[in-house]
């Protein structure tokens, strides 16, 4: 299997266009195009920009409507495929688009860059003149509707289509939130592709040359610590986790400082979690529960992507990305339960449960974080506890912070993105549950106690310091088994987007 050097996803080129649609598709070809055209909620109206639009490929809007009956719902398409000739396409796409909202011309979206895939252009006129938000959300839409996530297949021919090689929006838009909405989509996309890497190529070692490559080509400061580095520095979660793999733990630090920035300049943390591959170590998973182990690294994924991307995007404040990077194997080195490791900083753990393990990496890098770079907000995100899912399922995260206006900042953050949040408590009463005879804590609650999202989070707590800090809990939303809308089959990127709009708002 080849070893991918980096796994920069496959984009389209933006171009938003203000002159006529006719002079727009008379500069490319028609053959090779989709004209993607807006169905509202009320209907296709017979006269005015949609009917103007499809008159210029020899149809009419009142015969269209009648014939085809395009449904409105948004992310609904009818394809009309146009016979050779004088035409300046020949494939237009009607998408219902709702009412309008942002949500609607994101399904839009996804519908459109979805029908693009494997065409030189789609040229659209959805979502002109509508608000900065509404039209972010249809650019994040189409991105992400086209992308196809990377495959390791014997014959080129097998290969997915790629998205289609322009899109042009035509009308008026905001070209900077267009830009910017892309960018984050991008981000994602690289999460994904990240997460998609089968085990046998993403090791620890795998991520931390990965991490090398991204933070210089965008302009980042790296740090990798390996296996003598965090020994000699007392990272003993990520020895402990990491000791029972051929492939040993990493560290990675990576550093953005935006231009002009003081000491004064606000410094945000955000660690993410990389176990590469987890067997769940002596406590092993059942063989089902292994299968999209592959993508237990998505919160490392997320932070380093959204690092990669706060250059282009001009973030005003500093950003540290922490990428806590282990496997979690079964060797003749693997920790077990009741062992008592010592994380960075000297607090110590009791073992519960060898397949709680993202917490472990975690809390070395928090600690670290606190210890040793004085963030003004601490942030973790990571596909932590089955908890989460049960809670929320697949279509929102919980978000936990020890600050109601941080959290409330990445609601807000998530609902204009698309990557909703809802806040969980750190519930006072159950730390009991973490209390440990040998050692300072558990690190899982007792037999029976349940809530065991908020158990980890009030764990992971206790190396934050009095920082103010959030922690996200994507084990729901990490990962999607179904490939429709704006997803594809396995890691989701979920976080990339809404962490990059919040950081994009401070300063």
């Amino acid at each position: 299997m080849p070893d991918p050097e980096l796994l920069t996803p496959a984009t389209s080129d933006w171009t938003v266009r203000g002159d006529a649609l006719a002079d727009v598709l008379a500069d490319l070809d028609p053959d090779d195009l989709t004209l993607a055209l807006p169905v509202p909620g009320e209907g296709m109206p017979p006269r005015g920009a949609v009917g103007a639009a499809l008159a210029l490929v020899g149809l009419d809007a009142e015969v269209v409507a009648a014939t085809y009956e395009p449904s409105a719902k948004a992310g609904d398409t009818t394809t009309i495929p146009l016979p050779p000739g004088e035409r300046a396409a020949r494939r237009v796409l009607l998408v219902g688009v709702g009412g309008g909202r942002p949500e609607d011309l994101r399904a839009a979206g996804a519908a459109v860059g979805r029908a693009g895939r494997g065409k030189s252009a789609v040229v659209t006129t959805i979502g002109a003149g509508a608000g900065a938000g509404a039209q972010a959300a249809y650019a994040e839409g189409v991105a992400l509707g086209g992308f196809t996530p990377p495959s390791w297949r014997s014959e080129r021919s097998q290969a997915p289509k790629p998205p289609a090689g322009q899109v042009v929006l035509v009308g008026r838009y905001d070209a900077d939130a267009v830009h910017r909405a892309v960018v984050r989509a991008r981000a994602t996309m690289l999460a994904r592709n990240l997460a998609v890497v089968p085990s046998n190529t993403k090791n620890p070692a795998w991520m931390a040359a990965q991490a090398r490559t991204l933070g210089r080509r965008a302009g980042l400061d790296v740090k990798v610590w390996n296996e003598r580095d965090l020994a000699a520095q007392g990272f003993g979660g990520l020895l402990a986790v990491g000791g029972g793999s051929a492939t040993p733990p990493r560290l990675v630090q990576l550093d953005y400082v935006p231009d002009g920035a003081t000491a004064k300049t606000p410094r945000i943390v955000l660690v993410g979690k990389g176990i590469t591959f987890d067997t769940g170590g002596l406590d092993i998973k059942p063989a089902e529960g292994m299968l999209a182990m592959k993508t237990d690294m998505s919160g490392s994924a997320i932070v380093l992507a959204v690092l990669a991307a706060c250059r282009e995007l001009e973030v005003p404040v500093r950003v540290t990305g922490l990428l806590a990077l282990a496997e979690n194997a079964v060797g003749g080195g693997s920790y077990r339960p009741g062992d008592v490791l010592t994380q960075y900083g000297g607090r110590t753990v009791e073992i519960g449960n060898t397949d709680a393990e993202g917490r472990i990496v975690m809390a070395d890098a928090l600690a670290y974080a606190d210890l040793e770079l004085d963030p003004d907000v601490l942030l973790d995100i990571a596909t932590l506890t089955g908890a989460a899912r049960v809670a929320l399922s697949r279509s929102m995260a919980p978000v936990y912070a020890t600050d109601d206006r941080l959290g409330a900042e990445l609601v807000a953050a998530g609902d204009a993105t698309g990557e909703p949040l809802w806040p969980f408590p750190l519930v006072e009463d159950y730390r009991a549950m973490l209390d440990s005879d040998v050692a300072d804590i558990n690190h899982i609650a007792g037999l029976g106690g349940g809530g065991g999202s908020i158990t980890a989070a009030l764990f992971l707590r206790e190396f934050a310091g009095s920082r103010r800090w959030a922690h996200l809990d994507i084990a729901g939303v990490g990962r999607s088994d179904v490939d429709r809308g704006i997803l594809t089959k396995g890691g989701t990127g979920f976080g990339a987007r809404l962490l990059l709009r919040w950081l994009e708002e401070m300063g």
